[in-house]
């Protein structure tokens, strides 16, 4: 019997067809709704989604021949995992694909914040020159703290101290890797993480543990004059509590890829702060990072349906 797959939202075209090359039925529906998604998931052996489609309880509980959901990308908070292992249906994702651009992505972040080059581009664009109103500061000898330590929080960190930062980190596990230790990082207690760091990065995933983690109390906690950098999951930050930080001159900045709801709604208070730099969850969105989030979802859905037990 032929696997029939669905991909749901982009992907390399390149991806597409060495799935179809392997003898797998592909259709490519992108942006279809909620609703179309549960009307037409039934006779479908796997789903690919980035982060735009939810697999949710309604959506699994019509798809009586699923068996492999695929998220490109890093978080699965878009997948209702637990109904769908109850099920049966296995989910796997492709953290490995993006480390590197979402790692330059930050970096990326904590210049523009540095640096205030998105205040000067405006600046410029309306007929400007100011020069001595848009000082800004060095990244180097200054302190990042970085919250969570996965593939991505290496990278930053390995240019990081490239950079001559001072790097910091905390995680879950006590667990301290070679690479980590090399890299010469200092792993530290989350108050102590918030009270020391003049940057704070945040790579860990969403959960109901993680859910505004830096909520007034904890962002109260930060040093004076601190940034905070968001390029893991918008729902770890109150955006509320984070505006008011910045508006207070409590936080000197903040640069935010992520939101707690995408698009953000245009009453959200980040949206009218001249010291914060927003992009729209840019962090994977490399040509290279996209081509390998591709290439990765096409061998594990390939490797997932050639398996002896499923062959």
């Amino acid at each position: 019997m032929t696997q029939k797959v669905l991909v749901c939202d982009s992907i390399d075209p390149a991806s597409v067809e060495e799935m179809r090359a392997a003898g797998l039925s592909v259709d490519v529906r992108v942006g279809l709704s909620a609703k179309e998604l549960g009307e037409v998931v039934g006779p479908y052996h796997a789903l690919i989604v980035r982060s735009a489609t939810k697999v949710s309880k309604e959506v699994l509980e019509r798809a009586g021949s699923l068996r492999l959901v695929v998220r490109g990308g890093v978080g699965v908070d878009n997948i209702a995992v637990d109904d769908a292992r109850r099920r049966g249906v296995e989910v796997m994702n492709t953290p490995e694909a993006n480390t590197i651009a979402v790692a330059e992505h930050a970096i990326a972040l904590m210049f523009a914040l540095s640096r205030r080059i998105a205040a000067a581009d405006v600046s410029m664009r309306a007929g400007r020159w100011d020069k001595t109103k848009l000082e800004g500061t060095e990244l180097y000898r200054k302190t990042l703290g970085l919250v969570g330590l996965g593939r991505i929080a290496t990278e930053v960190a390995r240019r990081a101290v490239a950079l001559g930062m001072r790097v910091i980190a905390c995680r879950r596990s006590a667990k301290t890797t070679e690479e980590i230790t090399a890299l010469g990082v200092e792993m530290v207690a989350f108050d102590d993480l918030l009270a020391r760091a003049d940057v704070v990065s945040l790579h860990l995933p969403f959960s109901k543990e993680s859910h505004h983690l830096f909520d007034a109390a904890r962002i109260a906690r930060m040093k004076k004059g601190a940034a905070l950098v968001n390029c893991a999951r918008g729902g770890i930050v109150d955006e509320a509590a984070l505006a008011q930080a910045l508006a207070s001159g409590h936080l000197s900045g903040a640069a935010i890829d992520v939101f707690e709801k995408e698009p953000p709604d245009p009453s959200n208070p980040l949206l009218r702060l001249a010291n914060v730099v927003l992009t729209p969850h840019l962090g994977a969105s490399t040509l290279e990072g996209q081509n390998r989030v591709g290439e990765s979802i096409a061998r594990k859905v390939i490797a997932f349906f050639q398996a002896p037990e499923r062959a």
